[in-house]
């Protein structure tokens, strides 16, 4: 019987073959392992499909293995303070018995009612009061919150987090989403703290690290490896997508089934979404961008007779949403895998 696929394109979990963001998860734990911690929050961005829930997953395994630590997940989408109190009653003991003993929380709907004590029903103080407890045991608590969008809860959450920051709380938060998610949260007045955070941009894996994955993974040899490597663009959903269809295939050379299955694949899980995102005039600059690899901002603006102020707000919104390189001055290239023949398919 042939092995699991090791690869797979589901969202929201670490593959059982996959290329770990060692670096960056090495510089973050690192961080906030120190004695004196300089940062207090991080921010990782890119578009869907770049490794971002991977990495924040990868992090929060690392950190709980370590005694100190207390690591909570919350739901971007849920009331993230009021949240955070119950994750932290349900799940670490120690609290459970200092609320149960000292807190009256029931207007939260756990723990006790304490006759004696004043009912606490702002999530903010039943916070400080836990949090002040955690810093007597010499805990730290970190807070993972995957796929954030700006919603009245987040931004009630970050800043309460603002106040635990300033009165020293061992309290620490990453949050992984969309490039105009996160931009979102930053542009709204009184987030200072959450602007000024930490942000990591996902970005493309390494293609020889891939290349050598591909050979010991699939027994490809160093030519095919190398050629399937690059077609990834580094883009880690590219990466598991190629080899999942590669290892199905039981072939070593790259079929024209296996790039139709990988441009379904891409088209249905990443692409048609940010291609619907896009404006018309966005998608116009694209079916000229898509006639060379790369292509110098001079020739772009010729072929569509356009003027530069005409160019920078759709330049703008296609290196957000993780289609084009624009890193070399003067120079447009695509940046996603396959994008051309997506735009080709589909049309303008």
């Amino acid at each position: 019987m042939k092995a699991k696929n090791p690869y797979a394109i589901s969202f929201g979990r670490i593959p059982h073959q996959y290329i770990s963001r060692d670096v960056l998860i090495e510089s973050i734990t690192e961080t906030l392992n120190s004695d004196i911690v300089q940062e207090q929050a991080f921010k990782f961005t890119g578009i869907r499909g770049t490794g971002k829930t991977v990495t924040l997953t990868a992090i929060g395994q690392r950190m709980k293995e370590q005694p100190e630590w207390i690591v909570i997940n919350l739901k971007s989408g849920g009331s993230l303070s009021e949240d955070l109190v119950s994750e932290l009653y349900y799940k670490v003991p120690f609290i459970s018995e200092y609320v149960d003993a000292s807190l009256d929380l029931s207007a939260f709907g756990i723990g006790v009612k304490l006759t004696k004590k004043t009912p606490i029903s702002r999530s903010q103080v039943a916070l400080e009061k836990i949090f002040t407890e955690i810093k007597k045991k010499k805990k730290r608590v970190l807070i993972l919150v995957d796929e954030v969008h700006k919603t009245p809860e987040m931004v009630s959450f970050i800043e309460d987090f603002q106040i635990f920051i300033r009165e020293e709380y061992p309290v620490y938060l990453i949050v992984a989403g969309l490039y105009e998610d996160i931009e979102s949260i930053e542009n709204t007045d009184g987030l200072t703290f959450f602007l000024r955070a930490e942000r990591y941009e996902m970005k493309p894996l390494n293609i020889t690290v891939i290349r050598e994955d591909y050979k010991k993974t699939l027994g490809l040899d160093h030519d095919t490896a190398d050629e399937l490597a690059r077609m990834t663009k580094g883009y880690a959903f590219a990466y598991q997508a190629f080899g999942k269809y590669m290892w199905e295939s039981d072939e070593k050379n790259i079929s024209d089934l296996v790039l139709a299955k990988v441009d379904e694949a891409l088209s249905e899980r990443v692409y048609d979404k940010i291609w619907n995102e896009l404006t018309p005039k966005d998608r116009w600059f694209m079916s000229f961008i898509i006639t060379k690899d790369k292509m110098p901002v001079s020739e772009l603006l010729e072929m569509t007779k356009s003027k530069h102020n005409e160019w920078s707000e759709p330049r703008k919104r296609l290196i957000e949403k993780g289609i084009l390189d624009c890193s070399v001055r003067g120079e447009i290239s695509i940046k996603l895998p396959r994008f051309k023949e997506y735009v080709e398919r589909e049309g303008v």
